[in-house]
């Protein structure tokens, strides 16, 4: 028992129906969620179609035009343009290719001669240079005979005479410095004597001596 009076809410008659807030959803309620439904259902197939067909048939969209805008951006900002379509590319020049002859051995590039490459000039032989000769071989007149050979070369005879030196074992060319080298070989070269040596010890530039088995 409560301690509130009772009202006419508390007098309910056993067979008579709810009253109130009792009321049962009526039929039409569950009707009108179908609209909603169908509306979801039908977005839903107009979104798969247009991400996954659509594409396929070459019906890019707004996509396809904002990659077309960001390619040509790059173009507009640095001011170039862009390349021969295919047609004008392929299309081949009418100019005539340059030819190359080549050009023959020892011509420069202008088609004059070439200068050969420089040698280092030889040594010239300065048969003004006095020429002693001495026998060492012990040949009586071997020294005098040598000697007219020397002066009919061309050359100037100095001292003629027999050697008074140390014993040679061989015909010898001494000569005074790296200046009378030319020299001597060359005086070696008309006498037949292979061996020169650089010596200061006579007062004449060229030593020729005679040694044994000259002929």
């Amino acid at each position: 028992m409560t301690k509130y009076a009772r009202d006419e809410f508390d007098k309910v008659p056993e067979t008579a129906s709810r009253q109130g807030v009792h009321r049962t959803a009526s039929a039409p309620a569950r009707v009108r969620l179908w609209p909603i439904l169908t509306a979801g259902i039908v977005a839903l197939a107009i979104g798969v179609v247009s991400f996954l067909i659509l594409p396929k048939l070459g019906f890019d969209g707004p996509a396809t035009q904002a990659s077309s805008s960001l390619e040509a951006a790059p173009l507009a900002e640095t001011g170039s343009t862009p390349s021969a379509t295919p047609e004008t590319a392929d299309v081949p020049s009418t100019e005539p290719e340059p030819s190359f002859s080549p050009e023959p051995a020892g011509t420069a590039g202008n088609g004059t001669p070439s200068s050969p490459p420089s040698t280092a000039p030889a040594a010239t032989v300065d048969k003004a240079q006095a020429v002693a000769v001495y026998n060492a071989a012990g040949t009586a007149g071997l020294a005098s005979r040598v000697g007219g050979t020397v002066q009919s070369d061309g050359w100037t005879l100095g001292q003629v005479g027999n050697w008074a030196g140390a014993p040679q074992q061989g015909s010898i060319i001494f000569y005074a410095g790296a200046a009378q080298e030319a020299n001597a070989q060359a005086l070696g070269e008309l006498l037949g004597v292979p061996t020169v040596v650089e010596s200061t010890e006579f007062q004449v530039p060229l030593v020729v001596v005679l040694g044994p088995g000259y002929r």
